[in-house]
């Protein structure tokens, strides 16, 4: 077998995992006394986790980016109009049920949460909070603080309302520097 051939065949393996005979101690000194060998065996490791490649590999450095303010600013028309349809249709018609509208909750806010990122906005954070509460005659005050860059953090919201639930979901977008 040539050196060339050789160093490709080790070099695919090694890729792929596996141990080639190609490299052993027994094939070179075939080669010295002038027997060579045509075949190449191969032995993987995928299946046994003991011999996994464990070297550490280099940490990618990127570079910064020095950009301290958003490039787009974030659509809160178009997060108020996904809000509205995403409500309206897992809520129009449903009565209030604490357990039912706690798991409608957990759907909702991950249902916003992944049509807002479909917009693809860079280097926002999202959080979404949904609430969901009885309609009867009472009345409801609702607060939040946290701090931001007026700038570039924003924030959107909607109120929905039938004969027997309200719902508040807001969409908090705070730029990451």
């Amino acid at each position: 077998m040539s050196e060339v051939t050789k160093n490709k065949t080790s070099q695919l393996l090694k890729k792929r995992g596996s141990i080639s005979s190609v490299s052993s101690p027994d094939i070179k000194m075939k080669e010295i006394y002038g027997r060579t060998k045509d075949s190449v065996s191969t032995v993987s490791y995928a299946d046994e986790p003991s011999h996994r490649d464990d070297a550490p590999r280099p940490a990618v450095q990127m570079e910064n980016t020095y950009q301290l303010g958003p490039s787009k600013c974030f659509p809160v028309n178009v997060v108020n109009r996904i809000l509205k349809d995403v409500l309206t249709n897992y809520l129009q018609e449903e009565k209030y049920e604490p357990e039912l509208c706690r798991q409608v909750t957990k759907t909702i806010a991950e249902v916003v949460k992944a049509r807002v990122k479909d917009l693809m906005i860079p280097r926002y954070k999202l959080v979404v909070i949904i609430y969901i509460g009885p309609l009867e005659n009472q009345s409801l005050h609702i607060g939040s603080r946290c701090l931001w860059d007026e700038a570039s953090d924003t924030f959107s919201s909607f109120v929905f309302r039938n004969t027997s639930l309200f719902a508040l979901a807001t969409v908090y977008a705070v730029y990451l520097e």
